[in-house]
């Protein structure tokens, strides 16, 4: 899945205050698909003022009459709750466990927050085929609506959002593209008559497993291609 492909779904919200800091969670984190069921009466104003230059995903928030159908058009839809036991799950995903189970499927989610009040009813968990929940201390396990969707974006932007990684961060190569840079490194030395007896193969594996223990970056393997290309061209050179 990708970031495009989730909907958070807000079931009978009270606040008006917690729907617009909900909105701009969801922005910060590149989710802009809010569905809300039966909702309280609210005051559009304070949700604009709480959202923050995320009015925009209140503007195109869905409204539904039941939960049922606000998950309809969803190939897996997840229930966010602290409670377990007989006629709920037994069984719940963390935030990180979640983000990484939806990577890897298809089709589209949901993630159903409940009431801030009372939270998700058995009848909406069982709308749900999975539940999740946020560890938390036993003393004072229940968080505020808002904060339980941060964390929530923040962990599906982590995990599906890769591609809008900020400029600078350390995203080590790739196995293609260390074995293009092996490449790139063994056709320098070749080049130079480096492999006059066998062992191509022998060293491209070698600085392979290198430059992947080193993490390099795909900048960082750039540069170092470029080095072993300008020596071979130097040396080509001083040959003539």
């Amino acid at each position: 899945m990708l970031l495009s492909d989730i909907a958070l779904i807000l079931s009978r919200p009270m606040e008006a205050g917690n729907v617009g800091a909900v909105c701009r969670a969801m922005k910060n984190m590149g989710l802009s698909r809010l569905r809300l069921v039966s909702p309280e009466p609210m005051d559009s104003g304070i949700i604009r003022a709480r959202a923050v230059h995320a009015e925009d995903v209140w503007e195109t928030a869905e409204s539904f009459q039941s939960l049922d159908r606000a998950v309809a058009d969803c190939s897996v839809a997840v229930g966010v709750t602290r409670r377990r036991g007989r006629g709920r799950k037994t069984v719940t995903l963390s935030p990180e466990e979640l983000a990484s189970y939806l990577r890897d499927r298809p089709g589209t989610g949901a993630i159903v927050f409940g009431n801030e009040r009372s939270g998700l009813e058995a009848e909406e968990l069982g709308l749900c085929g999975l539940a999740s929940h946020i560890p938390a201390d036993e003393g004072f396990p229940s968080l505020n609506l808002s904060h339980a969707v941060q964390i929530y974006a923040y962990q599906l932007f982590r995990v599906l959002g890769s591609a809008h990684a900020v400029e600078g961060t350390w995203i080590p190569m790739n196995q293609a593209e260390l074995d293009s840079l092996a490449r790139r490194i063994t056709d320098s030395l070749e080049s130079l008559g480096f492999y006059k007896q066998p062992g191509r193969a022998e060293q491209e594996r070698f600085f392979r497993d290198v430059c992947s223990r080193a993490g390099l970056s795909i900048r960082e393997g750039a540069y170092m291609g470029d080095i072993f290309a300008k020596a071979a061209r130097l040396g080509q050179k001083n040959r003539f």
